[in-house]
């Protein structure tokens, strides 16, 4: 237990000082005047527009809670919609204190409010993980055509530095099927080896309920996987549609349109992805891609700044809110 909250902790530092690494490496590149623009920047912004942003985020996390309840009743849980929405809301609020932290607290929430054994909710945790991965896969994709006629040379400059490093693809794949196999191959051996130890069969139960959650998707009829990839669908969007608000908030950018908040949002993403909650690193991000559509370094960063800060208030406030109700109607 000490090993683990340590790992934690050291984890937290780790994240947490990256993103505080880039708030005080972009600070010393702003002479005096530029963080006075910028300040100015955050004055003359229309803040009924980042109300808008909050509402989106909001809605977005509200879908995310109906596509994660299809997942639930492939298995014969029927979850409240109120519930999946509190847990999806609470735990976007704990990954802000430490990594992954969230998947856990999405999974004791629904055990608390719902009886729904943890192991079957990491299941289904883990299975929106791998589809949200593999349809950020097909963003970038589409990122890339949208940027390829901002910014040709920069991706041709980047590409031909990066891809000679990369293993052959053949190589790639390979890897990844023998460790799949040799996973496979090491749990029969163990179950074979210890499966009468009490300690084992524990393990065995919640590999076994983790497997029956990743098979969820696969469960739910016709109907419901259409309407699991709609939700994923509305999801993104939702996200790019807060990025539109955003560019309505300032002067500056209120030309830009939709591939521009396709852009911003495939930059802040990685952000959210590289630093803990994106601090520090989401608003760098923002204002690089917004510099290739043209925009001045103190609206991009106010932009980005103003962007991450409507998105994590409303998830502190809500999430805050959420964990009280769990807390005091724990069964």
């Amino acid at each position: 237990m000490k090993k683990s909250k340590l790992g934690d902790i050291l984890k937290f530092c780790i994240f947490f000082g990256i993103g505080i690494f880039f708030i005080y490496w972009f600070l010393l590149k702003l002479d005096s005047e530029q963080k006075a623009a910028i300040w100015q920047s955050f004055l003359h912004a229309r803040y009924g527009w980042v109300a808008a942003i909050m509402v989106t985020i909001l809605a977005s996390h509200w879908v995310r809670a109906l596509r994660w309840r299809l997942l639930y009743r492939s298995m014969n849980f029927n979850p409240r919609i109120g519930n999946t929405f509190g847990s999806v809301v609470v735990a976007y609020m704990a990954n802000l204190a430490f990594p992954r932290l969230g998947e856990v607290a999405r999974c004791a929430t629904m055990r608390t409010s719902e009886q729904i054994p943890i192991d079957k909710s990491l299941g289904t945790v883990v299975t929106e993980r791998v589809v949200d991965i593999l349809a950020f896969f097909v963003i970038v994709l589409i990122g890339l055509v949208f940027l390829y006629g901002q910014a040709q040379q920069w991706i041709e400059d980047m590409l031909a530095q990066r891809v000679e490093t990369l293993p052959a693809p053949w190589i790639i794949a390979v890897a990844l099927v023998a460790a799949i196999a040799a996973s496979i191959l090491l749990y029969r051996l163990c179950r074979r080896w210890f499966g009468q130890r009490a300690l084992f069969q524990r393990i065995d139960h919640f590999v076994v309920g983790c497997a029956d959650g990743l098979r969820s998707i696969f469960h739910m009829g016709r109907r419901n996987t259409l309407l699991f990839l709609l939700y994923s669908a509305i999801i993104y969007l939702l996200y790019i549609v807060a990025g539109i608000f955003i560019f309505q908030a300032f002067d500056a950018t209120s030309s830009l349109g939709f591939s521009a908040a396709f852009v911003i949002y495939l930059f802040g993403s990685l952000g959210m992805t590289f630093s803990q909650g994106g601090i520090g690193l989401y608003p760098v991000l923002i204002q690089t891609a917004l510099a290739l559509y043209g925009i001045d370094a103190q609206t991009g960063t106010a932009t980005g700044w103003l962007l991450w800060g409507a998105q994590q208030a409303i998830v502190i406030v809500v999430g805050l809110a959420w964990l009280v109700y769990f807390s005091k109607s724990k069964k």
